[in-house]
């Protein structure tokens, strides 16, 4: 745990107001439909489910900007969605939470990236994935990278969340590094596979073991091979800080030649890892945004991580909750 104080708390947790973050990345609709199985249908052996309930939530980047809203800051989710019924659903989304809509872009020659759980008696029966992997276009991109030209200067930071959806190209991820650091601007990297070692000279990079391990080919088990893991990527990809989160074996921390550093995961009644990696991308930018260290970055980090974990779904930690609970554990 870090040495601090209810002042320093209070300090960021004031300094994490308004902050101004672009999300670029994969924009998600997530829907379910809950209901009740009481008979077989006569046309096939399936279930004849009778919904009770539909609702829509967002996923993917688009979460991510939620929870910079939810945590205090500004979002502005820059992204594409389809012409199409999804794409109507997530614009009104993001107008019932007063969300800056001028990054989205509609690509007509593609869909909203929705998923959709069906849920029957409380078992999870199926879920119908409606998306498009092809990478957008070069006149999307040139969109994309000029809305970002036009706002750098107003924004505290930038991240690139990838979810392997066709946004992040590599070369519109080189594009927006550069000018993040021409502009000096924080850029955290959450990525998946494709493209893994294309965000060379970020701020932050933020994979996960799973990730860690796919793009390098090795197995995370021992510390050592965590350690080597992170030494690795700090060579590869030359960011400022590498964090490797563990699951239930913390955060492994990387800074230039300094000794890796860990924070442990505090104990926690764990019901749902769903949108963790969300809220934990979300809460580290913001916190290097208001003015912490990459360490009190990583532990605001993690414990907010850890805070999601014990919500039943996708739910965004609240400012005020974070804060709370973390003054609780002084």
């Amino acid at each position: 745990m870090i040495k601090t104080s209810k002042e320093r708390l209070d300090e960021i947790k004031n300094n994490f107001l308004n902050k101004r973050i672009a999300v670029l990345g994969d924009m998600m609709l997530d829907g379910y439909y809950w209901g009740d199985v009481n008979r077989i249908s006569p046309e096939a052996p399936v279930p004849v489910i009778e919904i009770d309930e539909e609702f829509f939530r967002f996923g993917g980047a688009a979460n991510v900007a939620l929870n910079i809203k939810t945590l205090g800051g500004i979002p502005i989710p820059v992204g594409i969605i389809g012409n199409d019924d999804h794409g109507k659903i997530f614009n009104s989304l993001l107008s019932d939470v007063k969300m800056n809509a001028d990054g989205i872009i509609i690509d007509d020659a593609r869909p909203t990236t929705a998923k959709t759980r069906v849920i029957a008696n409380n078992q999870h029966v199926v879920r119908i994935d409606k998306e498009s992997k092809d990478y957008i276009s070069a006149s999307i991109e040139k969109n994309i990278s000029g809305f970002l030209s036009k706002i750098i200067k107003e924004i505290d930071g930038i991240i690139l969340q990838d979810y392997n959806k066709g946004v992040l190209t590599e070369s519109l991820i080189n594009k927006v590094i550069t000018l993040a650091l021409l502009h000096k601007k924080i850029v955290a990297v959450d990525p998946k596979f494709n493209n893994f070692f294309a965000y060379k000279g970020a701020t932050v990079f933020k994979p996960n073991r799973k990730e860690t391990e796919d793009a390098l080919g090795i197995r995370l088990k021992s510390k050592k091979e965590i350690k080597q893991a992170g030494d690795l990527l700090m060579k590869r990809l030359k960011p400022k800080y590498v964090m490797i989160t563990l699951g239930q074996d913390g955060v492994a921390l990387f800074e230039g030649k300094k000794q890796e550093r860990r924070i442990p995961t505090k104990a926690r009644k764990v019901r749902d890892v769903s949108g963790a990696g969300d809220t934990v991308i979300s809460t580290l930018t913001l916190a290097l945004a208001a003015g912490t260290d990459i360490y009190e970055a990583a532990y605001l980090a993690n414990y907010a991580g850890g805070l999601a974990c014990e919500e039943v779904g996708i739910v965004p930690v609240e400012l005020n909750n974070l804060f709370s609970e973390l003054e609780s554990n002084l």
